[in-house]
């Protein structure tokens, strides 16, 4: 997917400059990539950003943008700051792209169908990796990766080389890399009963002196008058 934000140059930098933005209502950001190594800096429009990351494409939304209504380069998000409390987009960082050299994206994995090992066999669905780092130019930059869970059984999973076959990209993450299986529901162990005491052997146990005690003790007041 492809969008189009409008740029201002703006010559002032520092926190000061970038709340002055803010309260006008503008998104401080720069702009890296291309011949200025140091980065260009401008303000876009919050809501317009937004709108491209609220897209089905998210933040991997290839974006033509214009400063100050001059020529359009196309760009990648790169990095932004949100506030912590508000989620207010505080800051936005573009990548400049040249569109005939690859790139490396994340990429979204996207789970399709309810697995037979948890309808049949009452498993669990562990999700490993929800995302994962692709290779490809940057006019096919895939939306997300779908993998189909429907015939997973319990110990079954699905890697990474196997949603990668008839692609335009290719896998930078370990193709091996186990994205999602179905595992067996853990037994919770039953606590171990306390043996019942009946209430006469309790009552033994605690003050009670047994048949054989008092015996011994006959016994012993017979021998101390005989001698």
């Amino acid at each position: 997917m492809q969008a189009t934000l409008t740029a201002e140059a703006r010559t002032g930098r520092g926190k000061n400059e970038a709340r002055r933005l803010r309260r006008s209502g503008k998104l401080p950001a720069v702009v890296y990539g291309g011949e200025d190594s140091v980065g260009i800096p401008v303000s876009v429009d919050p809501k317009v950003l937004l709108e491209i990351f609220h897209s089905e494409s998210g933040v991997n939304t290839l974006i033509d943008l214009s400063v100050d209504d001059g020529n359009a380069s196309q760009v990648l998000v790169k990095e932004f700051q949100v506030h912590p409390v508000s989620s207010e987009l505080l800051h936005v960082d573009f990548y400049r792209l040249a569109l005939d050299k690859k790139i490396t994206v994340s990429v979204p994995i996207i789970l399709r169908g309810e697995p037979l090992g948890v309808k049949q066999q009452g498993g669990l669905v562990d999700f490993i990796h929800r995302d994962v780092q692709v290779e490809c130019m940057p006019t096919e930059i895939p939306e997300k990766i779908e993998v189909d869970i429907s015939d997973l059984m319990i110990g079954q999973g699905v890697r990474l080389h196997e949603v990668s076959g008839d692609v335009p990209w290719s896998p930078v993450s370990d193709p091996d890399t186990l994205l999602v299986h179905v595992i067996a529901p853990k037994v919770e162990e039953e606590p171990e009963e306390e043996e019942e005491v009946v209430e006469g052997e309790a009552d033994s146990a605690e003050g009670g002196e047994s048949e054989q005690d008092e015996k011994a003790k006959a016994g012993e007041g017979e021998n101390s008058s005989e001698s």
